[in-house]
């Protein structure tokens, strides 16, 4: 059982600036504190440079032990991934090979953290990536990278 909760909301980013919907595995709504398969929730927010706002949160009844082990009888992971549909940012403490598998397959760049955080600091270094030089990955979900041109690097050689 899944069930959302919503936040209607009118401030958001200035015009010509998209969002990045971000997802963080969580059990109190307060920190990034949860396992992919054991989280009970997703908080999901729209980031951009120079804010971020909350938009809605998924919580779930039925997850799984956070013991990298999931049941076999009880597809507990893909009601999760559907519900991270249009997110481009997962951050979690851990998440299995087959749920990152199907995460990616979603269109999701996941992100392992190594010890819990706040939410707050999350999305202000989402911002600061945002606003810095963002990693190819982000730069690719922005629909901002390019490929490098390593010709330029080289000067016409000399003949003669």
């Amino acid at each position: 059982m899944s069930r959302t909760l919503r936040l209607v909301d009118t401030d958001g980013p200035a015009p010509g600036e998209t969002p990045l919907r971000v997802a963080i595995a969580t059990n109190d709504m307060e920190n990034l504190n949860a396992h992919f398969g054991s989280a009970k929730k997703f908080a999901v927010f729209e980031v951009w440079k120079t804010g971020s706002r909350f938009l809605f949160v998924h919580e779930f009844g039925n997850v799984t032990a956070q013991k990298g082990k999931h049941d076999d009888q009880d597809d507990k992971i893909t009601p999760k991934v559907e519900a991270l549909e249009g997110c481009a940012l997962l951050f979690a403490l851990a998440i299995g090979g087959p749920s990152a598998a199907k995460v990616v397959k979603a269109g999701i760049h996941p992100i392992k953290r190594k010890d819990a955080e706040p939410i707050t600091d999350v999305l202000a270094q989402v911002q600061e990536m945002l606003n810095g030089t963002p990693p190819p990955f982000l730069r690719k979900i922005l629909g901002t990278y390019q490929k490098p041109d390593f010709m330029e690097d080289f000067e016409e050689e000399e003949t003669v």
